[in-house]
């Protein structure tokens, strides 16, 4: 990656840093998660309403690193109006390129990640990339569980 590639990189991280993206709280949530990072200490608030299969409403409130706060954007960003079955398509995505060096290329409603993958050198930094990712994931695990109507609330540590 060049000087120009990485510069244009930390430009998006701290765009998204420094202007979250759905930053709030969703009224009468359907889902209701926070994610603990204890390795960094990044903490984040995800609320979400949903309508049918998809996702109506996605709002976060991040609360830690750069890399954690512009992720939590970027997801908050790509994921909102999408269905669940596509929202989960897209995290296992999001998670295969910063896991491992998985070749599949982003789709463009979440080119925004490709700046991430520089962390993927930092693998304690790579934690601070997925927590809300992971949060969400396993909020939507948790609401495929109890069912459309009832009202999915947890918490998720990172590393845990």
């Amino acid at each position: 990656m060049g000087a120009f590639e990485e510069d244009l990189y930390r430009d998006v991280i701290l765009d998204h840093f420094k202007n979250p993206r759905n930053k709030g709280v969703v009224n009468s949530p359907d889902i209701e998660l926070t994610g603990a990072n204890p390795f960094c200490g990044d903490e984040i608030q995800i609320t979400a309403k949903l309508a049918g299969e998809k996702i109506q409403d996605l709002r976060i409130n991040p609360n830690g690193c750069a890399i954690s706060q512009a992720s939590a954007s970027m997801m908050a960003e790509a994921l909102e109006g999408q269905s669940i079955n596509e929202i989960k398509s897209r995290i296992q995505l999001f998670r295969n390129k910063m896991l491992s060096n998985g070749t599949d290329s982003w789709p463009e409603a979440m080119e925004d990640m490709e700046s991430l993958e520089g962390v993927k050198k930092y693998p304690v930094r790579v934690k601070c990339a997925v927590l809300a990712w992971n949060t969400l994931s396993e909020g939507l695990a948790e609401y495929a569980i109890k069912g459309a109507g009832n009202k999915v609330a947890l918490r998720h540590v990172e590393g845990e």
